[in-house]
């Protein structure tokens, strides 16, 4: 009987040290600080490969109609180039996604609130957290969206 619990407890152990897979799902965002405006998707598909594209504006300064004709042009830029986003793999640890082999944080999630942190690399810039909030399915403006 000891042998069969020893059994039980190790398959356990084993089952849990399974490399751990990505949440499916779709989110989005936008954000704007300090003349940056960016906006984004991502979206993990059942295979864990992972859509994902963050079209951005640096150092857009104006007025607040300006700033708004930015943010709607760079909307659209998202949502008509959506269907040309090709799935890539990335290496995910439970909560941090990185390139392939890469040390960098991609994204971030926080699987209690399931919001994602996208981390936008522009320039040698340090990286810019975009937070995403979950959506069943994407806006025309994801500003707007709540």
């Amino acid at each position: 009987m000891k042998k069969a619990w020893l059994f039980v407890i190790l398959a356990a152990a084993l089952a849990g040290c399974g490399k751990p897979q990505p949440p499916v799902g779709k989110w989005e965002g936008g954000y704007e600080s300090g003349g940056d405006l960016v906006v984004a998707r991502v979206e993990i598909l059942p295979s864990g490969q992972v859509r994902v594209m963050a079209p951005d504006i640096t150092n857009a300064m104006g007025s607040r109609e300006q700033m708004n004709e930015f943010r709607a042009r760079i909307s659209a830029d998202l949502a008509n180039g959506w269907s040309e986003v090709a799935p890539r793999s990335f290496d995910f640890d439970g909560k941090t996604f990185r390139k392939p082999g890469g040390i960098a944080p991609q994204m971030v999630w926080d699987k209690a609130s399931n919001h994602m942190t996208l981390e936008l690399y522009i320039g040698a810039r340090a990286a810019m957290p975009v937070p995403l909030r979950p959506v069943d399915d994407f806006h025309d403006n994801p500003f707007a969206s709540g």
